[in-house]
């Protein structure tokens, strides 16, 4: 979808200033939010895709001004409502009226670690096919905009690019964060000119690599 967070080659947002020595939380409550949604993941009633796509999905005028863990927190909200695990009027109330809903597990303290550091590979599946691109192969991005998730930004879609890496087997986030399933395709690295996405007068020398799975790509 086109939402708030599809900001890339967009103009008139300023700068990106960076924070010296930026801490990793600003406030307590941003701490307090990080941790609130890891431990809900653990509850196995949504994967990152459709977090994700919670994110995105926030109104654009409510994810520019909201600071980062606030879009965190109004996405859960959402997910936690649709899940039937809360209700709207208990966000409001803070108390419980309904009664809770059965899930996979909880989050224990002593599994936190392991639970944050353990993403690597868990998109990996067995390969079902050969992949359709090699490296070095010149790729054409499709140019649709899809009303869910995607992980086809808008700024590349239309655009040839060449493949330099293939990553393996992986999720289609397409699917996945669409209630559709995990439906796994091959997953590459496509690296476009600067050039190629925003014209003529960038700098030659400039290029963007982007994570995109085979169905977002046809031959050039």
């Amino acid at each position: 979808m086109n939402g708030g967070a599809d900001l890339g080659g967009m103009q008139g947002f300023g700068p990106v200033a960076e924070e010296a020595n930026e801490p990793h939380f600003h406030a307590d409550w941003e701490a307090r939010a990080m941790g609130i949604v890891v431990a809900l993941g653990a509850c196995g009633k949504w994967n990152i895709d459709q977090s994700r796509h919670s994110r995105e999905s926030l109104p654009p005028a409510d994810y520019l001004r909201f600071p980062y863990y606030r879009i965190w927190i109004e996405a859960v909200e959402k997910m936690l409502v649709s899940r039937g695990m809360v209700t709207e009027v208990e966000l409001k109330s803070g108390r419980l009226q309904v009664d809770p809903v059965e899930v996979r597990g909880t989050l224990a303290p002593d599994a936190v670690w392991d639970a944050i550091h353990s993403l690597a590979g868990a998109a990996d599946r067995p390969e079902k096919e050969p992949p359709l691109f090699e490296i070095d192969d010149q790729v054409r991005t499709l140019n649709e905009h899809p009303e869910g998730h995607t992980r086809l930004p808008r700024y590349a879609r239309g655009h040839i690019g060449i493949i330099v890496n293939i990553l393996g087997f992986h999720v289609f986030p397409d699917s996945s964060g669409n209630d559709l399933g995990d439906d796994p395709r091959w997953l590459y690295q496509v690296r476009f000119s600067a050039q190629e996405l925003w014209g003529p007068g960038k700098n030659p020398n400039d290029s963007v690599t982007l994570d995109l799975w085979e169905p977002h790509l046809v031959k050039a």
